[in-house]
């Protein structure tokens, strides 16, 4: 070949070459618009190309189809470099019966699903080192669509994919395994391609994940992928880095099935975000999904260090965001169970957040009654870490004490806790009044609807006379408004027993002091010695 060379071609300041125009004109639309197709222009011209898809290895490949007459080799490694140059020099037109550039590159990316596992990597290397050039999104969607394909097809080959757990530390197969070593197998059908893909960027692994989902790749799977992709990538990644690898690792989480996402795996992602300046958006979207798993949750997931500038010793704002989430996941309804769950852990929590002396009230009392009053049935729990945090914070005002314990129910805490808290000084005096009262409602709530209860005017001990009766009432009254040693744990026959009792010695100890005051009126009447009266008393008394 000998070609003419009047044509200089500086490709993005990379390289220049020197071209024959004629030659390059009949196969480029582009440049036989500059020059036509004639070498009509005598001497040499230059272009200079400063957006060559590509580059000087893109013009290359070109070339070597136009000085070739029309027939180059194309590889998946050159595949994408020829398409995007064949688009940039408008190489549409068959020339001499053969068919151009374009046109061949089309042809030979329609047979990708014949193309071997590694072929496709490097046709993504590609992919991601163009990802900006005209038209390589179109091969980057053949690419992930036809790795994708074989992931399922693998997956599907594997027993029980979709029933592993979530957990960081691997897959656990709830089908039949008859050995360690046969689950380390099918972990290994799963998981293979893992190191592979790591040369991908951010962007074309969310890219990839979307093909996956569509797919309907197992999300167990994706999952596992994108936190390994995630910690292998952090070794070596600055923190602006770090900021977009994180947030794509949100985002396609959020994008996936929630259900198949683990509170551990999430909490382990936000244990990462601590340390960085993520976007809102992306911190919203992880707390919205921790917020639907929270009845998942450990204690030990909630005690997040605080951020830095704040004095209290755990983010109380974020588990308040946490438990925001949980009321208002999906529809707004939360089932019963796990409402029930989240408030026992929450009653754990602000256990261990109560004796942090930097806890603000408002902060101690936004914990307390986040919940619905439906969550508790019983605030035995809440009750003892308000008396905590109020030992801590001798120094609060009676009216902060009083708004602290507005968080509590009195109607339902327990008898031994109205008892403690009537006695308790922390609490003000209108909390211990309330707490009496409270516990009085229940017994005599306890007392009306036992069984086969009789009145206690109509007892086997039962006081003569109206006037005794009105007395006896009062001083029952007293005995179950003051009574400490009543368990109300005990079934409710028991507990009628015991006040019936009770009824029975006060009713014989009025019978005891009327006789006494009788016999006192005789012995004054018959003027009897004073001998004789010291003898009678004991008598009477015994």
């Amino acid at each position: 070949m000998e070609p003419c060379c009047n044509l200089e071609v500086d490709v993005n300041g990379e390289e220049t070459f020197m071209v024959d125009k004629t030659i390059i004109a009949q196969y480029s639309g582009k440049f036989a618009k500059l020059f036509g197709k004639s070498s009509g222009a005598r001497g040499k011209l230059k272009v200079i190309f400063n957006d060559f898809p590509g580059g000087a290895k893109g013009f290359e490949h070109m070339l070597r189809f136009c000085y070739n007459n029309g027939t180059t080799d194309l590889t998946p490694s050159n595949l994408l470099l020829s398409r995007c140059a064949a688009e940039f020099m408008e190489m549409k037109e068959s020339v001499a019966g053969v068919s151009n550039l374009l046109e061949q590159t089309e042809k030979s990316l329609q047979e990708i699903n014949f193309w071997t596992w590694s072929g496709l990597l490097i046709a993504l290397k590609q992919c991601q080192n163009l990802s900006l050039a005209a038209n390589s999104s179109i091969m980057l969607e053949k690419c992930f669509d036809t790795l994708v394909g074989r992931l399922v097809l693998a997956s599907e080959t594997s027993p029980c994919p979709s029933t592993c757990s979530t957990d960081s530390s691997g897959i656990r197969f709830s089908c039949d395994s008859k050995s360690t070593e046969s689950i380390k197998t099918n972990s290994a059908r799963l998981t293979w391609w893992f190191e592979d893909l790591l040369f991908l960027s951010p962007l074309l692994v969310a890219m990839l994940v979307k093909s996956m989902v569509f797919h309907k790749l197992d999300h167990v799977v994706i999952s596992r992928f994108l936190l390994y992709y995630q910690k292998a990538k952090f070794s070596n990644a600055a923190t602006d880095e770090k900021c977009k690898i994180i947030e794509m690792v949100i985002d396609m989480h959020y994008n996936m099935d929630h259900n198949y996402v683990s509170c551990k795996t999430l909490f382990g992602i936000l244990r990462v975000t601590l340390s960085l300046n993520i976007s809102k958006c992306s911190r919203k979207k992880l707390e919205n999904m921790i917020g639907s798993h929270l009845d998942q949750a450990t204690l030990d997931n909630l005690l997040v260090p605080s951020p830095h500038g704040i004095s209290y010793l755990y983010d109380v704002n974020l588990v308040l965001r946490l438990l925001k989430a949980f009321l208002r996941r999906g529809t707004g309804v939360v089932a019963p169970v796990q409402m029930r769950k989240v408030a026992t852990l929450v009653d754990v929590y602000i256990a261990e957040i109560a004796p942090d002396p930097y806890l603000k009230a408002s902060k101690f009392l936004a914990i307390a009654t986040v919940l619905p009053d439906s969550a508790r049935d019983s605030y035995d729990e809440l009750y003892h870490a308000v008396n905590m945090y109020l030992e801590v914070h001798d120094h609060l005002s009676q009216e902060e004490r009083v708004k602290i314990c507005c968080g509590l129910n009195y109607e339902k805490l327990s008898s031994q806790a109205c008892l403690h808290l009537s006695q308790n000084s922390k609490f003000p005096s209108k909390s211990a009044v309330q707490a009496l009262i409270s516990k009085q409602s229940k017994l005599n709530n306890l007392l009306r609807t036992t069984p086969s209860t009789t009145p206690f005017n109509n007892s086997p001990c039962g006081s003569s006379g109206t006037a005794q009766r009105g007395k006896k009432d009062k001083i029952s009254e007293q005995v179950v408004l003051y009574d400490g040693n009543i368990d109300l744990s005990v079934d409710n026959e028991k507990l009628r027993v015991h006040l019936q009792g009770m009824q029975c010695r006060v009713t014989e100890l009025e019978k005891i002091c009327l006789k006494m005051q009788s016999q006192m009126a005789k012995i004054t009447k018959s003027k009897v010695s004073g001998c004789s009266n010291a003898r009678s008393l004991p008598k009477l008394c015994s």
